[in-house]
């Protein structure tokens, strides 16, 4: 499996219309396992993205999606920067097939 968490900024104000953006279309991917958004709970404008992928082919081929490509072009003018991004390798855990 491919895990990524990641940290990113919306513009001040804008994190739940940024989050509505992300979670359109996240049950439609081949290969996605688990696609998380949450609200960091201190940060106002930060959002914390936890994706589970089969593979990391599945993931780089999700980024070509129609779909996936719209909501980038809506969101980009919401986002105001990335802080960090982790790349894991899930084992398993609830919802997820063993490693």
């Amino acid at each position: 499996m491919y895990g990524l968490i990641g940290k990113m900024r919306a513009q001040p104000g804008k994190r739940d219309e940024l989050a509505a953006i992300l979670l359109q279309g996240t049950d439609t991917m081949p290969g996605c396992l688990s696609y998380i958004i949450a609200n960091d709970v201190v940060d106002t404008d930060a959002l914390w993205i936890t994706e589970v992928w089969q593979d990391e082919t599945s993931h780089r081929a999700s980024l070509q999606l129609p779909e996936v490509q719209a909501a980038i072009a809506v969101g980009r003018p919401l986002i105001a920067g990335f802080e960090s991004q982790i790349v894991t390798a899930p084992l398993g855990g609830a919802g997820l097939p063993p490693g």
